[in-house]
C-alpha cells in the first residue's frame, strides 16, 4: 500500500502512497499530515482530492505506527516537551556562559517551502504559513526575523509568533517563487538561537490566463482532390498558467467553423482534410476557426481562438480545350517569312504550371506553309508564316492544331486524354505587289574600250498580280558616282553612256528601277554589276632602272645581273612577259637570256674588260607582254666595269671609291674624325684643369694663420694706438666679457658725447679741446705689430673692422659733426648722404604702396 518511509532534513517522516496519479508524498509533523503533491498546507486534514484515496489506508498506516517505536516517539507530545525543556536549559545555560554556538541544536520548524495563492482579492492581508521553533516556549523570548525577495514589501512576519502574511496580491506568471530566510534570535539579547535557514515561497497557481495562438492568424495550403485526413497544418495555443498543477494549462482544440471541409485533432491541433474531393476550381480558399480551451474542455474553462486561411493548391486534374472546333484567319500575301498570321487559343482551367498549353501542327498538306509558338504567358499560340505565300499559286491553307498539357498528372489520367484539337483555315489575301526581276541580282562584263552606246546586257522585270501590268526599266541617279551606263526604259537593255577606264574603275554598280505602268507607286529595284575588261592599251617596262657592274677579269657567260619587268595592264590570268636582246642591234659584248619565269639575266659574251678602255657599257633590253595585241619596251641596263680580286669581290670602280680596298666608307670615316676632334678637347681640357689646380694650393691650406704687419705712416699716438683695445681678447676668447664691459663703458662716453654734440653752447668748447688734442701729440708715429688669431664675425672676439660701424649704430644722430670744424666736414658730408639715400628710399616706398593702393 506504500512504497516507503524515509527521513528528510527539516521534514522529521516523510510517506510516499502510490495511487492513480503515480505517488503522493505526506508529511507528519505534530500531529498533522502534509500533502506534497497536491501543494497543501499545513492543516490538520489532507486535501480534499487526496482524501478519497487514503480512507482504505488509514488503519494499517496507524497500526504500522504503533508497531514501530523509532516512529512514535517524533510524535509523542511528553517527549517533544521534554526535548524542548532541556534545550530550553542548555540554551539558559549557554546564555549564562556565553559559549552560544558550540553544541548543534535541532531545528524543527522550518519548512522547505510555503505556498500562497495568487490574485487574492481580500482586504485583509493573505496568510501565507507559520514559523516556530523548538526552543519557542510561548513566553515570548524568541523573536522571528524574516530577509529576502520582497520582505517588508510583499511579505511581513510577526515577531512574536512567527506568522508570515503577504501585504498584496501575487501574480505567478509574473514570479513563481520568492526565496526568503529565516531566523530565530533571543528577544532580549538579539543574538541568534539557530542558525539562519533558507525557504521558498511559491505562488499558488489558479486559472487566470486564457490559452492563447501567438503566431495566428495562420495560413496553410493543401493540394485539391486530397483523400480525407490528409494532413494541413498544426497550430498550438500556449497558456501562461502553470501545467504541472491541476487542468489550468490542460488545452483542448475544437473547430467553430470550417466544418464538414476540414477536421482538427482535440489534443495535437493537427487539422486535417475532413471531406474528398474537394475541388479549386469550385472553390479555392477556406477559412476555419479553431477554440482552444484550458481546464481539459470542461464548464467554466477559459478559451482562445484563431484564424487558418487554406488555400487548396491545383494539381493537373483538367485537360485543355479549345473554345471552338475551326479558326479561321486571314494574312496578305506580301506579309514577311516570320510574321504572325493569326492566334489560337485552348482554354485549361487550371493554373500555374499545370496551365501551360503546348501548342503544335498536325503534319499534313497544308502545314509546311505555317509553324506555331506557344506563350507561356497568355497560354495561346500564335500561327507564324513559315515560306513565302502567293495568291496567284495558292488562296487558301487548311491545318490542324493540337493542344496538350506539358506537365501531366498520372493520378488523373484515367479522365481521359489531356489534349485537343481544332483545324485552322488560312486565307490568303490578293495584294497588289510591285514587279518583280527575274534574278536578284545581275552580273554583266564589257572592255574598256567598248564604244559609247554599245549595250552591255539587259534586265527582265514582270507584274505577277492578275492585272499584268506593263513595266517600264530607269536607271537610279547616284549624286555620288559617275553614271555610265543608260537602260531602255521599254525593254531593259543597258548600254555604255561615257568611256570606260579599268586603270580608274574596274567595277560599276548600277542600281536599275522597275515600275508598274498602272500604279507608278509600286516600284522594285535591282543592282547590276558590270565588271571593266582590261584592254591591253600599256607596254611592260623594266621595273627598275638596273645600274649593275662587270669584272674586268669576268669570264664568258658570266651573269651580272638579274631584271624583271612590270604592266600597268590587268591581264585575265596573270601576267607573262618575254625579255630579249634588240634584233637590229648585235652587242659583242652582253646577251640576254630569258629564264621563263617573268625574269632574264644579262649575259657577258666575252672576257677581258678593261675600265681604262670603257668604262661604261649600255646593254638595251627588248620586253613583251603576251597580251594582245603584243606590246614591247626596251629598257637599258647600266653596266659599269670595276676591278676585283680573284674571287669576283669588288675592289674599285672609279676615283671615288679609293677607300673601298680599306673596306671604309664615307660614314666610317666621318665617325674616326669625330674621335679624333672629342680626343683633342678631352686633353686640352684637362691641361686647364692641371693649371687651375696648382694656383689654387697656394692657398688652399685652412690652417696657414699668418701675422699681418700693419705699418701706420698717419700721425697718430703710435703705441698709444693699441690702448683702445685688448690684443689678449683676440687670442683668448674667454676675455671676451671684459671686452663687452669695456665696449659698454665705450657707449656711455659716446652719448655722453653726443648728447654734448646736441648742444649747441658747448660746441666751441669741444672744437677747442679736439684742436688741443691733436697739437699735443708731439712724438714721432710707432710701428705696431698686431697678431689676429681670430677675426670676422664668426669669431668670438667679433669683427674689428670698422666699415661697417655705422651700421651697429643707425639710430645715432651726425648731424651735429658739421659744428665740429673743417676736419669734420667730409666725415658730416658722408654720413649726410647715406641719411639722404635712406630718406629716398623710404619716400620711393611710400610713393609705390601709395600707387598700389590706387591701382587696387
Amino acid at each position: 500500500w506504500f512504497a516507503k518511509i524515509s527521513s528528510a532534513p527539516g521534514i522529521p517522516w516523510m510517506l510516499v502512497v502510490p495511487c492513480r496519479r503515480g505517488f503522493v508524498e505526506f508529511f507528519i509533523l505534530d500531529s498533522s499530515l502534509f500533502c506534497r503533491h497536491h501543494k497543501s498546507h499545513l492543516y490538520p486534514s489532507l486535501h480534499l482530492k487526496a482524501v478519497p484515496m487514503l480512507m482504505g489506508n488509514c488503519l494499517l498506516l496507524f497500526l504500522w505506527c504503533l508497531l514501530d517505536k523509532s516512529f512514535v516517539s517524533p510524535l509523542h507530545s511528553s517527549s517533544q516537551s521534554r526535548m524542548g525543556k532541556e534545550q530550553h536549559r542548555n540554551l539558559m545555560a549557554h546564555r549564562k556562559h556565553g559559549m552560544m554556538g558550540v553544541h548543534r541544536v535541532k531545528r524543527g520548524w522550518v519548512w522547505n517551502q510555503f505556498f500562497v495563492l495568487e490574485e487574492y482579492m481580500g482586504s485583509d492581508p493573505q496568510y501565507v504559513g507559520k514559523l516556530h521553533s523548538d526552543l519557542d516556549k510561548g513566553d515570548s523570548m524568541v523573536k522571528y526575523t524574516l530577509s529576502g525577495e520582497g520582505v517588508g514589501s510583499i511579505f511581513t512576519i510577526e515577531p512574536s509568533t512567527g506568522d508570515i502574511h503577504a501585504l498584496r496580491s501575487l501574480d505567478r506568471e509574473e514570479k513563481p517563487y520568492y526565496t526568503l530566510r529565516a531566523q530565530a534570535v533571543d528577544m532580549l539579547t538579539g543574538r541568534p538561537l539557530e542558525p539562519e535557514s533558507e525557504f521558498i515561497i511559491k505562488v499558488q497557481d489558479i486559472n487566470d490566463n486564457e490559452p492563447r495562438f501567438l503566431e495566428g492568424p495562420y495560413s496553410a495550403s493543401v493540394p485539391e482532390m486530397s483523400p480525407v485526413g490528409t494532413y494541413v497544418t498544426q497550430i498550438t495555443a500556449t497558456d501562461a498558467d502553470d501545467p504541472t498543477y491541476g487542468n489550468s494549462a490542460r488545452i483542448v482544440y475544437s473547430i467553430l467553423f470550417g466544418q464538414p471541409y476540414f477536421s482538427v485533432d482535440p489534443k495535437t491541433g493537427i487539422i486535417r482534410v475532413a471531406l474528398p474531393n474537394m475541388d479549386r476550381e469550385v472553390k479555392e480558399m477556406y477559412q476555419v476557426v479553431i477554440q482552444a480551451k484550458d481546464m481539459g474542455g470542461q464548464l467554466g474553462g477559459l478559451a482562445g481562438t484563431t484564424t487558418i486561411n487554406i488555400t487548396l493548391r491545383d494539381v493537373n486534374d483538367n485537360p485543355p480545350r479549345f473554345s471552338k472546333s475551326i479558326f479561321h484567319l486571314r494574312v496578305p500575301e506580301s506579309s514577311p517569312v516570320g510574321s504572325s498570321v493569326g492566334r489560337v487559343k485552348a482554354h485549361d482551367l487550371d493554373s500555374g504550371k499545370n496551365a501551360e498549353v503546348e501548342y503544335s501542327i498536325v503534319p499534313g498538306d497544308g502545314g509546311s506553309m505555317f509553324d506555331i509558338y506557344s506563350n507561356k504567358n497568355t497560354q495561346e499560340g500564335t500561327v507564324i508564316l513559315k515560306k513565302r505565300l502567293d495568291y496567284e499559286t495558292r488562296k487558301a491553307y487548311t491545318f490542324k492544331v493540337e493542344a496538350s498539357n506539358a506537365v501531366l498528372d498520372h493520378r488523373f489520367l484515367h479522365l481521359g486524354p489531356f489534349k485537343d484539337t481544332a483545324t485552322v483555315k488560312v486565307n490568303v489575301l490578293d495584294v497588289e505587289e510591285p514587279p518583280v526581276f527575274s534574278k536578284l541580282s545581275y552580273s554583266m562584263e564589257t572592255y574598256e574600250d567598248t564604244p559609247v552606246g554599245i549595250i552591255v546586257g539587259a534586265v527582265t522585270a514582270e507584274d505577277l498580280d492578275v492585272g499584268n501590268s506593263p513595266v517600264r526599266y530607269s536607271v537610279e541617279w547616284r549624286k555620288d558616282s559617275e553614271n555610265y551606263f543608260d537602260i531602255d526604259p521599254v525593254e531593259g537593255t543597258l548600254s555604255v553612256s561615257e568611256a570606260l577606264d579599268r586603270e580608274r574603275n574596274t567595277e560599276h554598280n548600277v542600281t536599275v528601277v522597275a515600275t508598274k505602268v498602272n500604279n507608278p507607286l509600286l516600284s522594285s529595284k535591282v543592282t547590276v554589276t558590270v565588271k571593266v575588261l582590261d584592254v591591253n592599251e600599256f607596254p611592260p617596262e623594266l621595273a627598275f632602272a638596273y645600274e649593275t657592274f662587270v669584272c674586268e677579269n669576268a669570264k664568258v657567260g658570266q651573269v651580272i645581273q638579274i631584271i624583271s619587268a612590270t604592266d600597268r595592264d590587268m591581264p585575265a590570268v596573270e601576267h607573262r612577259f618575254y625579255f630579249k636582246s634588240p634584233s637590229q642591234t648585235r652587242n659583242r659584248n652582253f646577251t640576254i637570256r630569258d629564264y621563263g619565269n617573268n625574269t632574264a639575266g644579262v649575259v657577258t659574251r666575252r672576257g677581258g674588260f678593261r675600265r681604262l678602255e670603257q668604262s661604261m657599257y649600255l646593254v638595251p633590253v627588248v620586253v613583251e607582254d603576251g597580251g594582245y595585241p603584243i606590246r614591247s619596251s626596251t629598257g637599258t641596263v647600266s653596266v659599269r666595269v670595276c676591278t676585283c680580286d680573284t674571287d669576283g669581290s669588288l675592289l674599285s670602280c672609279n676615283a671615288e671609291a679609293v677607300f673601298f680596298p680599306m673596306g671604309l666608307s664615307t660614314g666610317a670615316l666621318m665617325a674616326i674624325l669625330l674621335c679624333i676632334v672629342i680626343l683633342l678637347v678631352m686633353v686640352v681640357l684637362y691641361m686647364g684643369l692641371r693649371k687651375h689646380k696648382k694656383k689654387d694650393t697656394l692657398m688652399s691650406s685652412k690652417e696657414d694663420i699668418r701675422d699681418n704687419v700693419i705699418h701706420y705712416d698717419d700721425e697718430g699716438g703710435g703705441e698709444e694706438d693699441t690702448q683702445a683695445f685688448d690684443i689678449g681678447t683676440l687670442r683668448n676668447p674667454k676675455g671676451i666679457k671684459e671686452m663687452a664691459q669695456l665696449q659698454k663703458i665705450r657707449s656711455e662716453d659716446e652719448a655722453d658725447r653726443a648728447s654734448a654734440c646736441m648742444s649747441n653752447e658747448d660746441s666751441e668748447d669741444i672744437r677747442a679741446y679736439i684742436h688741443h688734442c691733436l697739437l699735443e701729440n708731439s712724438t714721432p708715429p710707432y710701428d705696431s705689430l698686431v697678431t689676429y688669431a681670430y677675426e670676422g664675425e664668426g669669431s668670438v672676439a667679433e669683427s674689428l673692422s670698422s666699415i661697417e660701424s655705422w651700421v651697429l649704430e643707425p639710430k645715432e644722430d651726425y648731424r651735429n659733426l658739421c659744428d665740429w670744424g673743417p676736419r669734420f666736414k667730409t666725415l658730416a658730408g658722408i654720413f649726410k648722404e647715406h641719411e639722404c639715400k635712406d630718406t629716398e628710399k623710404a619716400e620711393n616706398e611710400t610713393h609705390a604702396e601709395a600707387l598700389n593702393d590706387r591701382l587696387d
